[in-house]
C-alpha cells in the first residue's frame, strides 16, 4: 500500500530526532504530468511523469541544513536525517533561522474552498492530442501562417504535505491544465512568431482550443513586415500580456532577501510614495480557482489579504519568520517552500488597481508612441531600478497604430517609471498577477 504523504513527513520528523536534530521541518510532494506537443498534423512528443519526493531540514542550534531524496524507503529517510544532521554540525550559525512558535500556527482550516484541484479524472493523452491538433489546425486556416512551431497541451496533478516538530502538519493537492500555441507568419528574414495560451486548475474553465489558434495566428500576420521605430524619448504601452512583468519588477525588489541584503531600488521608500496616487496592489490569497492560493504559508502560518501598495505608497515588505526576524517585523505569512531548500519569501495573487480605460483609450491618449506586446532580454539593475529591455508591437502615431516595430531597446529607470503609470481596464482575473496594460510616459527607444 502506498505510504501517505502525512505518514512519510512524520516519519523524516522521527528519523530527524533520532539522528540528533533539535527541531525539523519535512515537505513530502507527488504528482502526476502529462505533456502532448503536435506538428503538422502528427504527435511529436508525448511525455508521462509521476514520483514522490521528500526533504528535510534539521536544525541544532542556530544551525539548519536541507536534503533531499526520491526514494521513501525507510532506510534512505533514516540516511537522509543523519547526513542532514551532519551537515547542520558543519553550517555557519544564523541567529534568524527556526520553526515558528506554536501559538503563532494557524489553526485547522478547509482549504477546499480555495478549488484548487479539479476533481475530474485525468484526461486521457488522445483528449489533450486532439485539443493540440485543433489549435494547430485552427492556426493553419489562416492563409498568412507558414507554419506553427508548436502546439502543446499538458495537464498536471501533485499532492504537497508540509510538517515540523512544532506541530505543524498541513496538506494541499493542486492540478493544471494548460494548452498553446506558436504560429509563425512570412517567409525568410521576413518571420515573425507570436502565440496564444491558456492555463486553469479547471478543464471546464479552460478556453476553446480553436480559439488559443486563431488568436495565435492572427498575433503573428499581425506583426508581418515589422520595422524598426524611431529613436527618442516616448511614452510606451504595455500590453496586459506583458505588463506583469514591470509590477513584478517592482514585487521582487521588496522581498525579504533583498531587503535584509540591504539591495534593492526601493529599500529606502517604505512608506512613501512608488506609485500614483490611487493606485494599489492588493495581495489576496484567498481567491477560488487561482494556481497561487494558499490558507496558510510553508511555515505554518495563516494568510491573509494585505495591501502592499496602497494608494500609491509603500506598506510593507514580503516577509517569511527568518527575513522577519533580521529586520525587526512581523512575516506577512509569504514563506514557500521547496524539497531541496528551507523556507523564503514568495507571494501569493496580486492585483493591481484597474484604470477606467481601455487599451484603445490609452492607445489614443498617447498620441505618438509604441505598444509594447513582446519582450526580449532583460537588464535590469536591482540596486539602481535602471531598466532596458528588447522589445517588438506597433508604432502608433497620432493616436492610431500604424506598422508592427521590432528590434528596438526600451530604457528608462523603474522608480520613475513607476510614478507615471496608467493602468487600462483590461486584466484577465483568473490570473495569479492580475495586472492590466500600462501606459508609461517618457521612455527612451533605440531604433533608427
Amino acid at each position: 500500500m502506498t505510504q501517505s504523504l502525512s505518514d512519510l513527513t512524520q516519519q523524516l520528523l522521527v528519523v530527524a530526532k533520532h539522528a540528533g536534530a533539535d527541531a525539523a521541518s519535512a515537505v513530502a510532494v507527488d504528482g502526476t504530468s502529462i505533456s502532448i506537443d503536435v506538428r503538422t498534423g502528427a504527435l511529436e512528443k508525448a511525455d508521462r511523469s509521476e514520483g514522490t519526493d521528500v526533504g528535510l531540514r534539521v536544525l541544532i542550534g542556530q544551525r539548519q541544513a536541507c536534503v533531499s531524496s526520491s526514494d521513501t524507503k525507510p532506510d534512505t529517510l533514516r540516511q537522509m536525517a543523519e547526513r542532514a544532521v551532519a551537515m547542520a554540525k558543519e553550517a555557519p550559525e544564523d541567529p534568524y533561522i527556526g520553526l515558528a512558535d506554536p501559538d503563532q500556527l494557524a489553526p485547522q482550516v478547509d482549504a477546499s474552498s480555495l478549488e484548487l484541484c479539479d476533481p475530474t479524472e485525468e484526461p486521457d493523452p488522445a483528449a489533450l492530442q486532439d485539443d493540440a491538433m485543433r489549435a494547430e489546425a485552427a492556426a493553419l486556416r489562416n492563409k498568412d501562417v507558414t507554419q506553427v512551431q508548436s502546439a502543446s497541451a499538458g495537464y498536471s496533478r501533485r499532492r504537497m504535505h508540509f510538517a515540523a516538530s512544532n506541530g505543524f502538519s498541513r496538506g494541499v493537492t493542486r492540478s493544471d491544465r494548460g494548452l498553446s500555441c506558436v504560429a509563425i507568419s512570412g517567409h525568410g528574414t521576413g518571420m515573425e512568431r507570436d502565440y496564444d495560451y491558456d492555463s486553469r486548475i479547471f478543464q471546464a474553465d479552460l478556453r476553446d482550443a480553436e480559439d488559443i489558434g486563431t488568436v495565435a495566428a492572427a498575433r503573428a500576420v499581425e506583426r508581418m513586415n515589422a520595422k524598426r521605430p524611431k529613436t527618442g524619448s516616448y511614452p510606451v504601452l504595455f500590453d496586459e500580456r506583458i505588463a506583469g512583468s514591470l509590477i513584478g519588477s517592482l514585487l521582487a525588489t521588496i522581498n525579504g532577501r533583498t531587503i535584509v541584503r540591504g539591495a534593492g531600488w526601493l529599500r529606502d521608500k517604505l512608506g512613501e510614495q512608488v506609485l500614483p496616487k490611487g493606485l494599489s496592489i492588493i495581495e489576496d490569497p484567498h481567491r477560488r480557482r487561482v494556481s497561487g492560493s494558499r490558507m496558510v504559508d510553508a511555515e505554518g502560518l495563516a494568510t491573509k489579504r494585505r495591501a502592499i501598495v496602497d494608494g500609491g505608497v509603500l506598506t510593507g515588505w514580503t516577509l517569511d519568520l527568518a527575513t522577519a526576524r533580521q529586520l525587526g517585523m512581523e512575516s506577512t505569512a509569504n514563506a514557500v517552500a521547496s524539497t531541496g531548500a528551507p523556507p523564503h519569501p514568495s507571494l501569493s495573487n496580486i492585483a493591481l488597481t484597474q484604470g477606467a480605460q481601455s487599451r484603445d483609450d490609452l492607445v489614443k491618449q498617447m498620441g505618438t508612441g509604441l505598444l509594447v506586446t513582446s519582450m526580449i532580454g532583460s537588464t535590469i539593475n536591482p540596486n539602481t531600478g535602471d531598466y532596458s529591455r528588447g522589445a517588438a508591437g506597433f508604432w502608433v502615431e497620432n493616436g492610431e497604430i500604424t506598422y508592427p516595430v521590432s528590434g528596438c531597446t526600451v530604457a528608462g529607470n523603474l522608480r520613475d517609471m513607476m510614478m507615471t503609470l496608467v493602468p487600462a481596464n483590461d486584466a484577465r482575473p483568473h490570473l495569479t498577477h492580475v495586472v492590466p496594460s500600462l501606459l508609461v510616459e517618457g521612455l527612451t527607444l533605440a531604433g533608427d
